[in-house]
């Protein structure tokens, strides 16, 4: 026991940097535990008060509405390098500024978009677009009514958390998820005993509740801890914004790319095949994931670290920290491997036979998270770094050939076409953003390798 401790002690002594970022990390990890527990929960939860078509149909019509987070043009990642920067240089006042500056521009956009989309959603046919006929055309319309608005709704109060991420405070930021899911569990859980299923309730839920957690979370915090960085209209200074945008816009490609990756896998694979397929590869990417999730918490921290390293000059820091997380994203690939041999097993145990999940799928989609486990670490240090104009010239050519590619694959290999899409589209990542960043922290880097 007493080396147990005094390992626990040596664990968090060293760079305030690096404890700050170790503590986040434990913090985050058992949070996350938490969330996977209510997130494996659902699943059976759903599927019992739905049909799994119906699920597929709530899955691709999220996945639908998730396209618009790219409305906020890089506002939030360019507000999260800029603040660290602020807080970095002790300069409270133009922290302030970017914060107000942020609020009252994307606040302005999703305005406009949320009008517009009332305009436009009575005349969408939207059983053609979900390529379904179980649910009537008006009923999919309030659905998509209100999980776009509130969608829109969180997107806004989200910027709570990328002010915490700015401070290195992520695992507080990850606590918000977490909170809203077991809050809508218990509700859906009441729901099955006094309704019959309902598209209608569940997008009520799911949508709403998290809205509410993140008001409650930007009043407490801009009451207490961060008062001093609460947004005031007489601090929004819109010549800011091309501070926050500069940087903002290179993210913005970026965060398209991701949606068009990630987003619109379900609905190809609901025209390539159908709302059970969509299901089951939301239930096998959801279990398989896990692993890259948790690696993904162990990350967070170091966005905004290798940002201030990067600002105070620490090649030192930034060096040690690359080859501990490599080492890492090795051990998290076996752990994925693992997973993948376990998963008949616990599907079974999951979700029993309420769908079929056939090993193809799930040995396509590891091969995808292998791949995205290894690029991670790198992925990481680019944000922090704000080093981005490269992957901006490969992600142009990416969304060129995602398309053609995922229409080739997805009409001879259906599900497993699309995945195999993502996964090849990926390629030139993985071996331009290790180059990249090792040039960076090297200070060997000219031209479009620090841009």
């Amino acid at each position: 026991m007493a080396d147990v401790k005094i390992y626990i002690q040596n664990f968090f002594k060293g760079n305030e940097r690096s404890v700050k970022a170790k503590k986040n990390i434990i913090y985050s990890l058992f949070i996350k535990g938490i969330s996977i527990a209510v997130g494996l929960a659902f699943v059976p939860l759903i599927l019992d008060y739905l049909d799994p078509e119906r699920y597929g149909i709530w899955l691709t019509l999220s996945s639908i509405i998730a396209w618009f987070s790219f409305f906020d043009i890089g506002l939030g990642n360019g507000l999260r390098n800029n603040l660290t920067e602020a807080i970095a240089n002790n300069d409270h006042k133009l922290a302030k500024t970017y914060v107000s500056t942020t609020y009252a521009i994307l606040g302005a956009v999703l305005f406009v978009i949320i009008i517009l989309f009332l305009i436009v959603n009575p005349l969408l046919n939207w059983q053609n677009i979900l390529n379904t006929t179980v649910v009537e055309t008006n009923e999919l319309a309030i659905v998509a009514l209100i999980v776009f608005v509130f969608f829109i709704l969180k997107f806004f109060f989200s910027l709570i958390g990328t002010i915490l991420n700015a401070d290195q405070r992520p695992a507080i930021s990850n606590l918000f998820g977490p909170l809203s899911n077991l809050l809508s569990l218990i509700i859906i859980y009441i729901l099955t005993k006094i309704t019959k299923g309902s598209l209608i309730n569940l997008a009520t839920v799911l949508s709403v509740v998290p809205v509410i957690v993140l008001v409650i979370a930007t009043f407490a915090f801009f009451i207490k801890d961060y008062r001093i960085y609460a947004p005031s209209i007489k601090n929004v200074d819109i010549s800011k914004s091309k501070d926050l945008l500069g940087l903002g816009f290179k993210f913005f490609y970026f965060q398209i790319s991701s949606v068009i990756f990630f987003s619109t896998t379900n609905f190809l694979i609901a025209q390539f095949s159908n709302q059970e397929t969509v299901a089951a590869y939301n239930i096998a990417f959801k279990y398989l994931f896990m692993v890259n999730m948790i690696f993904g918490i162990i990350l967070t921290p170091f966005w905004s670290a290798v940002t201030d390293a990067y600002v105070r000059e620490d090649f030192i820091w930034l060096k040690n920290s690359l080859r501990k997380l490599n080492i890492l994203s090795g051990v998290m690939v076996i752990g994925l491997v693992l997973a993948l041999i376990i998963s008949p097993y616990i599907y079974q145990l999951w979700i029993g036979e309420k769908l079929i999940i056939p090993f193809s799928l799930s040995l396509i989609i590891t091969l995808y998270l292998i791949q995205q486990l290894i690029i991670a670490p790198f992925s990481t240090f680019i944000n922090g770094l704000g080093k981005l104009k490269l992957g901006l010239f490969l992600i142009s050519i990416k969304l060129f050939l995602f398309f053609p590619l995922a229409y080739f694959l997805g009409t001879y290999y259906g599900e497993i076409g699309i995945v195999m899409s993502m996964l090849l589209i990926q390629i030139p990542s993985l071996i331009q953003e290790p180059i990249q960043v090792f040039k960076i922290i090297n200070n060997s880097a000219y031209g479009i390798w620090n841009k």
